[in-house]
């Protein structure tokens, strides 16, 4: 059965937006060496679980055919996108849900034996909230940004315990994998 798996590039003070959703920080770590550990996981990918902001929100590659889309646009497959308003249609392989169980639920089927990737920090949280989410692996960027959304941000919320399971240098980034410990 497919795994989830929060992935986020992360600045080094645990933010994975600026304020308002900015993703044009991250603009400054593309285009350099390639991060081969990074550019690997989109293949083993089988579905992607997005919250609505993520979805329709701040692209640092946005107006870049090649490069816009889930993982710098080298990642297509089935999206489900949580939203409490979907639209009257959507786009091809983009299903928007209501209900964040069934999402759940139709990313792990579409996914098969490979990982449902989450994007986006409030559906990430909503899944640890429901004891869905499997691990969690953050590329840490080497840049402080001081304010915006948190990679986690649950005030009052209960404590979450990870095991890490391999931490990786890459050209920019330092890669941290965990599990979440049941």
């Amino acid at each position: 059965m497919a795994r989830l798996l929060y992935s986020a590039a992360m600045s080094l003070d645990g933010f994975i937006a600026g304020p308002g959703g900015d993703m044009q920080w991250l603009g400054r770590f593309m285009g350099g060496p390639t991060d081969e550990a990074a550019a690997a996981l989109p293949e083993r990918v089988g579905a992607l679980l997005v919250g609505r902001r993520t979805w329709g929100g701040d692209d640092p590659n946005r107006g870049d055919e090649e490069k816009e889309g889930a993982f710098g646009g080298t990642w297509h497959g089935p999206q489900f996108v949580v939203t409490h308003d979907p639209p009257a249609s959507s786009p091809p392989d983009v299903t928007f849900e209501t209900d964040l169980a069934r999402a759940i639920a139709a990313a792990r089927a579409a996914a098969g034996e490979k990982y449902v990737c989450v994007l986006g920090a409030e559906v990430a949280r909503g899944c640890l909230e429901l004891g869905e989410l499997d691990e969690v692996v953050t590329y840490v960027e080497p840049i402080l940004l001081g304010d915006g959304v948190r990679l986690f941000d649950h005030p009052g919320g209960a404590e979450v315990v990870l095991e890490r399971t391999e931490v990786e240098v890459g050209p920019t980034a330092t890669h941290l994998w965990f599990r979440v410990a049941r």
